[in-house]
Formats: C-alpha cells, structure tokens, sequence
C-alpha cells in the first residue's frame, strides 16, 4: 500500500499552561510563606520570607508580582486553617495567578493528601507550584513519584515531632506543671513563668461567684449583666455566654488546683481535641498556685 504524503502540523498550545507555546506573555507570580510558632524570633523570619519572595519575583523580568501569601502561628499539617493559604488556591483558580513559589514542601503542606489534592487541583488548572529546597517543579513529568515521596517524609517528620511535643506534655504533667491559656483564661497571666493573679480580672470572677451562689442568679442572667456593664470577657473579642459562666463555675482552678490532662489530642493532622473520659490518666495538683476564690 502506497502510503500518502505526511505533514507534520507542530503543536501550538502547551497542554499544561493552555497558553501559545510562542507567547511571550509574562508569568503572574505569587509565593507562600508559613512560620509555625509565635516566637519573636519566627515573626522574623516571617517578615523575611515576606520580603525576599517580594525582591525575587520583582526582580524577574518575564515575571508579573502577584502577592506572598504569608500564615504566621499556625501549623502546617492540616490547610483547613490557613487563611492566605486558601485565598492564594482561590486566586490562582480564578486565573489570577500561573505560578506560586514556596520554600519547601513542608512549608506547603506536611499533609500528604493536603498536598498531593492541591497540586493536582492548580495542575489541571495550568498552576504550576515551585519548591525551591528540593528544586521541584510541578509541571515536570518526575515531579508527581518525587512529590509523593518527599510529602510522604514530610508529613512522618510531622507526626514524628508531634509524639515527641505530647510525651514532653505528658511528662510535665506527672510532674505536676500547670499551663493555663492565658490569653483566653479570665483571672490569671504568666510573669516570669509564674502564675499570678490579675487584679481586675480577678474581681469579675468574684462577682460572677457571687451573683451565682449568694444572690441566687442564674448563669444566662449573669452573662447578661456582664454584657450590658461590658465587663471584660474571658476571650477578649466574643461576648459573655452561659457556657463562658459554666466554665468558670465548675474550673478548680479559680481555687488554686489543677486537673492534669482534660483533654487530648488524638488524630495529629487536625489536632482536635477530644474531652479525656478516662482514656489517659489525669493528675489533679493541690495548691499548684494562688486561687481567686
């Protein structure tokens, strides 16, 4: 059979990018940035990272600066509560943004499937995801086995850090060492890593004592008065409830003791934390500081 006369007909459109291979069009480039603690010293590091993406994609002649998405405190091992994070998916699945680059995969996201679910969603979308420690490009045909792979190591670093923080709690615990959250914890603050009484606070809890077990209130009444008097509230943005007066009622702390491990967390990637029913062992410490009642 006499075969025809074949021309070749050169593609015109990357399959990935869905842009004219010839374009000259330049790139809309965004970064992410994470610092996982609150320290003095990681808000540095969280301002640095800021501006070095901001001077590097500036400096880029085919690049078009987008934004740094930048979460500061907040852990990586789950993306369910990174603010900039999820805005910076939304933005580049609406088009606004064709490239994003970040330090590491582990800065990205240390959840395995977090990871792998968000780099094929912007990859369908013609988003490609640049890792700059491990030198990985998303849009390269490697890059799924190795990306798997590295995630993968991620994410066992993360639940390997995760045991050794919660053995260390532990222990504390047995040892009879109180934390309180002071931020959202009405009555008390940590100076010099002591717990000391805060005057002011202090009094709201007396009165809210006292309304209850001497003048008979009951517990939505007292939120209520306080709300209208606007006393300060334990979490110092939402407004008193029934529960934030339960709680503070039924807390031996305010007596100056301590009930160890209330709760746990059980699952590392979403760090909910589930009320201790006698799953683990719990350690109730007298005197362990001054009580407001």
């Amino acid at each position: 059979i006499n075969m025809g006369k074949v021309r070749v007909i050169p593609s015109t459109i990357n399959p990935l990018t869905q842009q004219s291979i010839h374009s000259s069009e330049r790139r809309k480039v965004a970064a992410y940035a994470r610092v996982s603690t609150d320290s003095d010293e990681q808000y540095s590091s969280y301002e640095a990272q800021v501006k070095y993406y901001k001077d590097f994609i500036q400096g880029r002649v085919d690049w078009d600066y987008v934004n740094v998405y930048a979460d500061e405190g907040i852990s990586g091992t789950s993306t369910k509560r990174r603010a900039s994070f999820n805005l910076m998916i939304k933005d580049a699945l609406e088009g606004k943004i064709n490239l994003i680059i970040t330090k590491s995969i582990s800065r990205f996201a240390r959840n395995t499937l977090d990871t792998i679910t968000h780099i094929r969603k912007l990859k369908t979308a013609g988003v490609e995801v640049y890792f700059e420690k491990e030198n990985l490009w998303t849009f390269d045909s490697k890059s799924e086995m190795v990306l798997s792979m590295l995630a993968a190591i991620a994410q066992e670093e993360s639940r390997s850090i995760s045991e050794n923080v919660k053995m260390g709690i532990r222990w504390g615990y047995k040892e009879g060492k109180v934390k309180m959250p002071y931020k959202n914890f009405l009555g008390y603050d940590k100076i010099d890593g002591k717990i000391v009484i805060n005057r002011n606070e202090a009094e709201i809890v007396k009165l809210i004592y006292r309304l209850f077990l001497r003048d008979g209130w009951s517990r939505s009444a007292i939120a209520e008065f306080l709300n209208r008097n606007n006393y300060s509230k334990p979490s110092k943005k939402t407004a008193w409830t029934t529960l934030n007066i339960t709680s503070i009622l039924t807390n031996e702390k305010y007596k100056g003791d301590a009930l160890l491990q209330k709760g746990y967390v059980e699952n590392y990637l979403d760090h909910t934390v589930k009320k201790n029913n006698g799953v683990l062992t719990q350690y109730y410490v007298e005197n362990s500081h001054p009580g407001i009642i």
